[in-house]
């Protein structure tokens, strides 16, 4: 790829960011720091802030307080134009009456910098567009428009790239194929991406960092592998992925581990693995960490056991089997089995014992809603 474009990311940092919009607040209060040349990506539900927050560094929205540091430069009230920032949407917002090259080499026009189609030309080579470089936007799949939208942004040398649900619009297979395009122009580049979705596998797949963020503020931030492991909030467990979660008083403490009782059935967690080691609290698993059998198995310090329970729902998805597990007492459990040529049990109805590593609990730091599936 062109070694024009290798460039030095800058760091991004929100302080005490506050948006408030009539009649509702959008950000509470956010603070974030993006270390230069990173992969980040703001990840939750419609409606939890992240939108507003990648407005807010572009400059298209302004805080209602907080400050907004772009490479140490405060940029708070700097006009959108003038930040060292560019957003790739995901509508592309591509000019139809201009080649792929025009629209490309546009901004760079309207700035009046020297040789704009020869650098446009290399934003092409640089995601591999080049050989389309005549062809209007309404020539192009999906996968090349997101691509010449990219180059559009990339040749104006920003330190900063926002994307904004970038890969949306695309089906699932040139999804997963742009996710691993574009992680590789962040890494060539080495610009700052700060990425916007509501897709938990694309921010996984992607992101070096991922803060959840929910109701106007970041729940957890931490590598996606950590997030996903060993997550600390209710919200947390479930939109990265599916958890089954356990609720009772702690029952028993020892060096290492936290103990409760629920329904005559004792679940441990590591205790550095639990937010809190009193009280009432939630202990929980992932799904494809859990295993069953038709018989109880033997009685382990070092593994949970509950059941035993009646499968009433079985779902092959392709890589795996779903099973749903009604246990009497702790309600609907959901167990992941691995598509490998068998399975350990195919027929509703059949009554299982639950198992999972007692390493593989995690304690939160909150309680399911009343009424919520646990």
């Amino acid at each position: 790829m062109a070694k024009e474009f290798i460039a030095r990311g800058a760091d991004l940092e929100l302080k005490k960011i506050r948006k408030e919009f009539p009649g509702f607040t959008a950000i509470e209060e956010l603070d974030l720091h993006v270390p230069a040349g990173e992969f980040f990506a703001l990840l939750g539900p419609s409606g939890c802030g992240k939108t507003t927050t990648l407005r807010l560094v572009a400059g298209l929205e302004t805080p209602t307080s907080g400050q907004i540091f772009i490479g140490g430069e405060d940029e708070t009230e700097t006009k959108p134009h003038e930040r060292p920032v560019n957003t790739v949407f995901q509508s592309y917002a591509l000019f139809p009456h201009m080649n792929v090259l025009e629209n490309v080499a546009f901004g760079l026009r309207q700035r009046k910098i020297d040789e704009p189609l020869v650098k446009a030309k290399e934003a092409l080579n640089l995601v591999q567009l080049a050989h389309l470089a005549d062809r209007k936007p309404q020539q192009l799949s999906g996968g090349q428009q997101q691509r010449v939208a990219l180059a559009r942004a990339l040749v104006n040398r920003p330190s900063l790239l926002l994307l904004d649900e970038p890969l949306g619009a695309l089906d699932l297979k040139l999804r997963r194929e742009m996710q691993i395009e574009l992680k590789a122009i962040q890494m060539e580049v080495g610009l700052t991406f700060l990425h916007v979705t509501h897709d938990q596998e694309e921010a996984m797949d992607m992101a070096d960092t991922v803060a959840v963020m929910n109701k106007g503020r970041i729940e957890q931030m931490g590598a996606p592998e950590a997030l996903y492991d060993r997550p600390k909030t209710v919200f947390v467990s479930k939109f990265l992925g599916q958890s089954n979660l356990l609720v009772g008083e702690v029952e028993s403490t020892s060096a290492n581990s936290v103990s409760i009782e629920v329904a005559g059935n004792k679940i441990s967690v590591p205790k550095t693995r639990a937010e809190k080691h009193t009280g009432k609290i939630a202990i929980g698993f992932r799904p494809e960490k859990a295993t069953f059998t038709n018989k109880k198995p033997a009685a382990s310090s070092s593994t949970n056991i509950i059941g035993p329970g009646e499968i009433i729902d079985i779902r092959f998805t392709g890589v795996s089997n779903q099973y749903l597990i009604e246990v009497p007492e702790l309600g609907n459990i959901t167990v992941f089995a691995q598509n490998i040529g068998k399975s350990p049990v195919t027929e509703l109805g059949e009554k299982v014992w639950i198992s999972w590593s007692v390493e593989h609990s995690f304690g939160l730091s909150d309680l399911p809603n009343t009424g919520e599936a646990a």
